[in-house]
């Protein structure tokens, strides 16, 4: 058995799970709704309050898909009643975020602005006090689409080792280096 896989996700009050014909799992808790399909040879069932998959045999594939599905659906298990955040620090000088709506615009030290359209599905905030860096702050109930969005706000000015210039996630560590010694 899959040691992910063979555990049984439990499923807080007010969150229900339906599998319908054609294997797509949908979780509804109170901040939203979110479904999966999932492989036909692994079979879902709903007991005890608990959500419990298996497989019919164990076969390689069998084997990798039955954990990845129990944790995609444990993920959206949480995401539905709880939801994900993740928050983004601005470190630089002349670093700013403002967020319109689902537009975020950023000047991140290059010769323009940078504007990013967000899906409907994520929040976005940003806050800026007086003495501290920029935070840009993601929240919405899909784990996949925020850690996707995340990255790619990341990777539009990445953090360098030598300052520590660019963006990060709050509370990420970085690997610094210690630069050019001094003549002697």
């Amino acid at each position: 058995m899959s040691r992910i896989g063979k555990l049984p996700v439990s499923l807080p009050s007010g969150v229900t799970v339906t599998v319908d014909d054609a294997n797509v799992v949908t979780v509804k808790g109170p901040l939203g709704t979110l479904s999966q399909k999932i492989d036909s040879d692994i079979r879902v069932e709903v007991e005890n309050n608990e959500l419990v998959l298996s497989r019919p045999n164990d076969e390689k594939r069998l084997k990798s898909l039955h954990g990845l599905y129990r944790a995609l659906i444990a993920n959206m298990v949480v995401g539905v009643s709880k939801g994900y955040r993740k928050d983004l620090e601005l470190v630089g000088v002349g670093y700013r975020a403002e967020a319109n709506g689902q537009r975020l615009e950023m000047n991140l030290g290059y010769s323009h602005d940078i504007v990013i359209e967000l899906p409907q599905e994520i929040k976005v905030e940003t806050k800026t006090e007086k003495r501290s860096n920029p935070v840009i702050t993601l929240s919405s109930i899909d784990k996949q689409l925020i850690g996707h969005v995340a990255a790619k706000i990341r990777s539009l000015r990445p953090p360098e080792p030598y300052k520590g210039k660019g963006i990060k996630f709050v509370g990420e560590r970085l690997r610094r280096k210690a630069g050019k010694s001094a003549g002697v």
